[in-house]
């Protein structure tokens, strides 16, 4: 039944317009994420944009009044409340085998990592990468453009590739 619920999902769902042109699209969709999915929990203040792919939804825990923009790529992560991710973000779960040099790359297979861990009150910039484990603590920013390879503390601003410390909120 999860497979169904998810191909309608890929389906229909996700190509609905976007908010800014009706409204009663991201009511459709956070309906059926809350109450099909059951992978955030429902809230009307939260903005659920199209095109987000969410991977078999299996291993996706989304808070409260997130705001979660189009073209969001979500292998695995558990997301807090009042979190704000901008269009283009990849929050990673998996990884692919490359120890073996006698063996290609691509048939080595993949590996599945730790989800995404994402605190409260957290605000992910345009196209940032989570790789996957990472914990990004409560109150932080993650500037545009980052690929975040280590946990992030709690009220730091972050940013780079590796994203480094910029400073403290």
């Amino acid at each position: 039944m999860r497979k169904l619920k998810l191909f309608f999902y890929y389906l229909i769902i996700q190509h609905l317009p976007h908010s800014r042109l009706f409204n009663f699209c991201n009511v459709i969709r956070l309906a059926y994420v809350c109450h099909v999915l059951k992978i955030m929990e429902w809230d009307k203040r939260s903005f659920f944009e199209n095109n987000i792919y969410l991977g078999r939804a299996n291993n996706i825990k989304i808070g409260k009044c997130c705001e979660i923009n189009e073209d969001v790529f979500i292998q695995g992560a558990t997301i807090g409340n009042y979190v704000m991710i901008a269009p283009g973000v990849s929050l990673l779960a998996n990884m692919h085998n490359y120890k073996s040099t006698d063996t290609p790359m691509i048939l080595q297979g993949k590996q599945i990592g730790n989800p995404v861990l994402i605190e409260d009150d957290v605000w992910l910039g345009r196209n940032v990468i989570v790789m996957p484990g990472v914990h990004i603590g409560k109150g932080s920013i993650v500037a545009a453009g980052a690929v975040v390879t280590k946990d992030v503390p709690a009220f730091t601003i972050v940013g780079g590739v590796p994203a480094k410390i910029i400073q403290s909120r």
